[in-house]
């Protein structure tokens, strides 16, 4: 009989391979449906052609075959879990193992996932009482074959013994569940690579949602929502075209993969975008088209799915006990602590009261009902077309922006009824938009709402950083301003230019205007949306101890209150990008800065005169410090240490940096090999005779070696000593560490001796990288040559990806191109590098010679790999 099961596996086989092909030329709309009913057919033909059956005498102890889960909802997915249920009235027979066997074997032999329970009625009901994992696929059972008076016995008592006794417990299990799946999987309406099934907005939530409606009304099917009145007509449509978009998603993610997968990895993206056939529009990727059009989806499934927790209730846990009249006519407090309009006339008449009802919920810290949201979406027109600039709704606005209590929830209630868009049509640009890199979390318009709530978090009691961002945000005289810039500050992503910086400012400028800003507040956003990249650019692309770079910051934002404005814009926007783009280093580099250039302008005094007396504090302390002998050298050594290096450097490390100099005399170099606290990075100081080409033969070596180099500071004495200090990965195996190290040192000395080829050397490593592949953007090699910058240096950029050998291979190029290389810094976005090199040629000079500028480019660029 195993033949004849065998024969319809192969039978079955063979439809899930033309559903597959014909939902692949999008020609099988109700696939998973479809795919539910092949199943179907085959567990129907195996029960009628079973041996085992006529055995196990259905008539005295009935049984059934039962669908759950996914495949009982006719969710079935391409490489979903088949999941039975194999129920018997009484006890479990012998002979069911053999029945299962006959059954369930054949399709484990083409591959199929199947899982399987056998239980008695009484067994069943009793855990689903107990276990929430064994309810909830039951909740989603569906008959397949055998004793249907068995199965609907099953739902029956389940709802009566069951549902109705502990309904409430149930629930509180169903969003104690749903909030720790969230907690672990994250928010999928945001993330870069979002799970389908688990994360927040993901098909989860949409299971909890039938989950939680079955144990209030009796929903039998999903259409149920709207007829139960627990969603609108247009909700239940917007949820199901959601859903539908979502199951694609993950079927063609499933066929992909070849096995079931829910996380949509980078490498994925491209391709299912390019399935679905988007094309490149208003300056996006087709891949960034599809992912906004996912997380539209996603985010769509998590609000329907918040709101159903508001509506049933579930929600309302720790709210407060409201007043039932409020100070706002039109306004009312539900039972249950939620807003809501008195009713929908007064909106005809009073539009401002559809953001009131938004300030009152801030002020009172209680949410929208749905109905409410419901209204606000269904009016927000009356503020696009009459309202947008009424004076009493930007101040209300306005309010709500600056209100420590408002909260990131408040303000994405603002976007996902509609009513930010229709006060801001501008909003409509970047709805969604996502940014394909590693760098940005979240899309645009997500991420000003979270760049204003970390402002918002300033003025509150859960201030996010150190105690400097609050200090100055209290300082400030016009908060809102910053508020209105956060809010705006790519605005301009959304118009296809190459700048949005400066598109940006443009739209601010007709945006604000229309709100009745004065022409003097107008340009003060404008100013902070234009600049919102400058400090961070600078911070970390320019050399800060140099006292010019903090003269040149000054004199382009010429006001301290602006300086405090950008430098808490630039902090927000930091943070509210990821990690990737706000971490300790960047905090220290900005917080640095930010203080150099705010003593300029606030003190009206050059920033050599500070420079001076912390050069001279640190020399007194060397002093204080040092024996009789050390204070000798350290004395006739001070003179020829570079003030870029004596401000850069802590007093620490300028004494041992002295001690290996003295170490130094006739050697090629000496360096020094400490790790790091945590014992995760090393940090290699070398003390070497200048020339040129040294920074490109240390880094060579490192590479030869496998050594991974994370950053580098390069100084120059005025003795023409070179102090580099490298911050590298230590060797891959920490058990032969110190042999590493005596053979790149061993290495290092003969490049500088002339007896190792370094080029030959790494030219099989260097080879192998010559094609890369980014995970997400494949934006072009850059090379951006700075003539403007700085007085005495010639400032080179490289934005690349990286690879093995980057830093050996740029400032190989370098030397090639003769050119001394004076300052590097190495800043890392993740998905890209920015490499900076301050470099003059062999007689001091800057390269202005636009020529000359343009071989260094091009050799630069020959040099980098190609990109997949």
């Amino acid at each position: 009989m195993r033949s004849v099961h065998a024969t319809a596996s192969t039978l079955l086989q063979e439809k899930v391979t033309g559903l597959t092909e014909r939902f692949l030329r999008r020609k099988q709309s109700d696939f998973m449906k479809q795919h539910s009913r092949a199943l179907d057919d085959y567990f129907e033909q195996a029960f009628e052609r079973s041996m085992i059956g006529p055995r196990m005498e259905i008539n005295k102890n009935p049984y059934a075959i039962v669908a759950l889960g996914g495949y009982g909802r006719e969710e079935q997915c391409l490489h979903s879990d088949v999941d039975l249920l194999f129920l018997f009235s009484k006890r479990i027979p012998a002979e069911a193992e053999n029945l299962i066997r006959e059954m369930i074997y054949p399709l484990w032999d083409i591959g199929m996932d199947v899982g399987y329970a056998t239980r008695s009625l009484k067994e069943c009901l009793n855990l689903a009482a107990k276990d929430l994992n064994v309810l909830t696929p039951i909740l989603d059972a569906r008959f397949i074959c055998g004793m249907s008076m068995l199965y609907s016995e099953l739902m029956s008592r389940l709802r009566e013994k069951v549902i109705r006794k502990h309904a409430e417990r149930i629930l509180r299990e169903i969003v104690a569940y749903t909030r720790a799946r969230h907690s672990q999987y994250g928010d999928s309406a945001h993330l870069l690579e979002p799970n389908l099934k688990e994360g927040q907005g993901g098909l989860r939530d949409y299971h909890s949602m039938l989950w939680m409606a079955k144990l209030h009304v009796d929903l039998r099917q999903p259409r149920d929502f709207e007829y139960f009145g627990l969603l609108s007509h247009a909700e239940f449509q917007d949820l199901w075209e959601a859903l539908g978009f979502i199951w694609e998603v993950r079927n063609h993610l499933h066929h992909i993969s070849r096995r079931k997968c829910d996380q949509l990895h980078f490498e994925t993206q491209i391709r299912i975008a390019d399935r679905f056939r988007f094309k490149p529009e208003a300056g996006q990727q087709p891949v960034e088209r599809f992912l906004g059009d996912l997380h539209r989806r996603m985010e769509s499934v998590k609000h329907q799915h918040l709101m159903l927790l508001h509506e049933l209730g579930v929600a309302k846990k720790g709210r407060r006990q409201l007043a039932s009249n409020l100070p706002v006519d039109g306004i009312e407090v539900l039972s249950g602590g939620m807003l809501n309009f008195t009713s929908p006339e007064p909106l005809l008449k009073r539009p401002e009261l559809l953001i009131r009802i938004f300030e009152e919920s801030a002020r009172l810290k209680a949410p929208l009902s749905g109905e409410a949201k419901r209204l606000v979406k269904e009016f927000a027109y009356l503020i696009e077309a009459n309202a947008r600039a009424a004076p009493e709704i930007v101040r209300a606005f306005e309010r709500i922006l600056t209100a420590p209590e408002a909260g990131v929830g408040l303000l994405d209630d603002l976007l996902s009824t509609g009513f930010l868009e229709a006060f801001i049509p501008e909003f409509r640009g970047i709805s969604n938009r996502i940014q394909y890199d590693e760098y940005h979390l979240y899309p645009v318009d997500k991420h000003l709402l979270h760049t204003v709530h970390i402002l918002q978090q300033l003025a509150g009691e859960d201030r996010p950083g150190e105690p400097l961002f609050a200090r100055i945000y209290r300082e400030l005289k016009n908060r809102v301003l910053l508020v209105w810039a956060a809010l705006l500050h790519d605005i301009g992503k959304g118009a296809s230019t190459s700048d949005h910086s400066e598109s940006g400012a443009d739209m601010v400028q007709r945006i604000l205007t229309e709100k009745g800003l004065t022409p003097a507040e107008v340009a003060t956003v404008v100013f902070l949306v234009r600049e919102h990249l400058y400090l961070i650019k600078t911070a970390t692309r320019r050399d800060i101890h140099d006292e010019e770079t903090a003269i040149v910051c000054a004199r382009r934002i010429k006001d301290a209150e602006r300086l405090k404005m950008l430098y808490l814009l630039t902090v927000a926007d930091s943070m509210a990008t990821g990690p990737a783009a706000w971490n300790d280093w960047t905090s220290h580099l900005l917080r640095e800065f930010f203080l150099k250039v705010l003593n300029v302008l606030e003190r009206g005094e050059l920033a050599s005169d500070k420079a001076t007396a912390t050069i001279e504090s640190k020399r007194q302390a060397l002093r204080d410090a040092a024996s009789e002998d050390a204070r000798q050298r350290i004395e006739s050594l001070f003179p020829v240490l570079s003030p870029r290096y004596l401000l850069a450097m802590p007093t620490e490390s300028i004494a041992s940096h002295i001690e290996l100099f003295q170490r130094l005399k006739d050697s090629d170099f000496v360096w020094d090999i400490q790790p790091s606290a945590e014992g995760a990075t090393r940090k290699v100081t070398i003390c070497a005779q200048d020339r040129p080409g040294l920074v490109a033969s240390m880094a060579g070596v490192f590479t030869l070696n496998n050594i991974d180099i994370l950053d580098v500071q390069v100084f120059t004495w005025r003795n023409r000593a070179a102090l580099d200090v490298f911050e590298v990965a230590p060797p891959p195996d920490l058990i032969f560490e110190e042999e590493k190290w005596r053979r790149a040192e061993e290495n290092l000395h003969s490049v500088l001796a002339g007896t190792l080829d370094l080029a030959a050397a790494l030219k099989p490593r260097l080879d192998a990288a010559r094609t890369i592949k980014p995970r997400t953007a494949r934006r072009p090699h850059r090379v951006r040559v700075d003539n403007a910058s700085s007085s005495f240096f010639t400032i080179i950029e490289i934005f690349t990806y990286d690879f093995p050998g980057l830093l050996f291979s740029i400032s190989d190029v370098l030397f090639r191109c003769e050119l001394d290389i004076w300052v590097a810094k190495i800043a890392t976005k993740v998905d890209q590098v920015v490499d900076v090199f301050y470099v003059r040629d062999l007689s001091g000079q800057k390269v202005d010679a636009p020529d000359r500028v343009s071989a260094i480019r091009e050799a630069l660029l020959q040099r980098l790999p190609q990109l997949d």
